[in-house]
């Protein structure tokens, strides 16, 4: 394991499906730069020099920073069967709370949450206690809740750091069915798809076949849900027509031919890599065009399936099952459209999706791919990935600007001010919600008031709307503004965090001292 910390990192990148492209762009960039060395010597100009230098150096500069993005962003995933269970206390070690860099983006699936017909409605109503124990982990430390996607005992959360919500839109979640003929969701996959500054991803947890001689059917089903599933989008209908795919969760994919002893001592023996060529998933890829699309880090992790629960042992039932890479982590870069071979050289240029990955390249580089085996409320281990995404953003400003005014407190209305900075399709069901710091997700608001419900904003024009006082919170503390989208699922606006000052009123009902905020009242 150390070793493969230690060593490389698993890299891949939208801007080629090969090493080939790397290399023509460093060949036609020595290619400029000889240019410009030529312009020098045969400019008899000193204007003239300085005009054609200038011009290469800029080409040569924009064919340099074309592939090389601007911002790195670190997503931390996980993918655990809980096998029915009631989640541990502590998920610290889990999200790995303290990295550095710190995380950015938290995303989280799980399989066989507890789904009787009674626990599954009662979820429906309120979060299930898996979603609440990694809210109340991670609000504190900055983290908001996207939005989450459950089918049955599957389920999909996705959390963000607040700076970033601004720039998380077009949010969709799917579901596709594959149990018990189509019917019943006990296997399938769920997915959530959104744009993060303006780069399309999709996040796919699936629950295959389980079973040793399933392995061609959980290939079909993984098939059938990468071609079925639909996304109300024009430009990305379905999961791989996004810039990068990120598919997990438990595939059964199990270990062949090899008996239970020689697996156990490979395993004792640290002699993991002796057990991957006959890992039915490595296997399959060989033959399936579509999974060899998919990338993986190497398996220098114990087999995560199946353990005794509460400890680190394998399985000791009567059953004795064979030890298995159940749970993976797989990722995919959109690649490149060939060029048509029935067209003329001259329109056999890229389409415009391929120049857009040019222009705005993401490269996904995997940090780390491991098991936690210190939990043990279930017969799986969790399965941790943690990756770089480099990519340059296509905006980094919102596309609402919303700000408190003047002073708040519940003893008077306040004020609220908001601006359009760019268009969007806007809705008079929009609103914006008042946020104690450290909220959990967009609809754990204080109170919310719905935007101008006349006429649509005009781009960059400034609205005031008010906040009835009996509507803000008494105690006050830090709070912050989020401007709702219906159309786009998402906050697309924060305001600063602001203090809201303790009222009179929770003075005279004795709910703070009297000088309440360095004031005798």
């Amino acid at each position: 394991m150390d070793d493969f910390l230690n060593g490389p990192r698993q890299r891949s990148d939208s801007m080629s499906s090969s090493a080939s492209q790397s290399s023509r762009s460093k060949t036609l960039l020595r290619q400029r730069l000889s240019q410009l060395l030529t312009c020098i010597e045969d400019m008899s100009s000193d204007d003239e020099a300085s005009e054609e230098v200038s011009r290469t150096l800029d080409e040569a500069f924009q064919l340099c920073g074309r592939y090389i993005p601007s911002d790195a962003f670190r997503l931390h995933m996980v993918t655990w069967n809980v096998a029915t269970a009631e989640p541990p206390e502590d998920v610290a070690s889990l999200l790995q709370l303290d990295v550095q860099p710190p995380t950015d983006l938290y995303v989280i699936g799980l399989q066989e949450v507890n789904a009787t017909p009674v626990r599954f409605i009662s979820d429906l109503l309120v979060e299930d206690s898996w979603s609440h124990v990694f809210m109340d982990t991670l609000a504190p430390r900055g983290f908001v809740k996207v939005t989450s996607v459950r089918m049955q005992g599957l389920l999909l959360l996705v959390f963000a750091k607040q700076a970033h919500l601004p720039f998380i839109r077009n949010i969709q979640t799917t579901y596709t069915r594959t149990g018990i003929f189509g019917y019943w969701g006990n296997k399938g996959g769920v997915s959530m798809r959104f744009s993060f500054y303006g780069h399309m991803v999709c996040f796919l947890n699936c629950h295959l076949a389980a079973h040793m001689n399933y392995a061609l059917q959980r290939v079909d089903e993984i098939e059938y849900i990468l071609e079925n599933q639909e996304f109300d989008m024009s430009d990305t209908p379905y999961v791989r027509d996004h810039k990068v795919v990120f598919c997990f969760g438990d595939l059964n994919f199990r270990i062949s031919d090899h008996g239970l002893h020689f697996i156990r001592s490979s395993i004792n023996g640290e002699r993991l890599h002796l057990l991957w060529n006959k890992d039915q998933l490595i296997m399959m890829k060989k033959n399936e065009p579509f999974l060899q699309e998919f990338e993986e880090g190497p398996l220098n992790f114990k087999p995560t399936y199946k353990f005794d629960r509460n400890s680190d042992t394998y399985d000791t039932s009567g059953k004795k099952r064979k030890p298995a890479w159940t749970d993976r982590i797989l990722w995919r870069i959109k690649p490149k459209t060939p060029p048509s071979e029935d067209v003329d050289d001259d329109e056999k240029a890229s389409t415009s999706a391929d120049e857009e990955m040019d222009e705005y390249p993401l490269l996904v580089t995997q940090d780390k791919y491991t098991s936690d085996m210190s939990y043990g409320v279930s017969d799986h281990k969790p399965v941790i990935a943690t990756f770089s995404l480099e990519l340059r953003k296509h905006f980094d400003t919102p596309l609402v600007h919303v700000s408190p005014l003047g002073v708040w407190s519940a003893d008077q209305d306040a004020l609220i001010t908001y601006t359009v900075l760019e268009d969007f399709e806007s809705s008079t069901w929009d609103w914006i919600g008042l946020y104690k710091v450290g909220f959990k997700s967009a609809s754990d608001y204080e109170t919310f008031v719905w935007v101008r419900e006349v006429d649509l904003p005009e781009t960059n024009e400034v609205i005031q709307i008010s906040v009835d006082k009996d509507e803000i919170p008494l105690l006050g503390g830090q709070y912050v503004l989020g401007y709702y989208s219906t159309n786009l699922q998402s906050i697309i606006g924060l305001s600063a965090d602001f203090q809201i000052l303790e009222s009179k009123r929770a003075v005279m009902e004795g709910l703070v001292p009297e000088n309440s905020n360095g004031l005798d009242k």
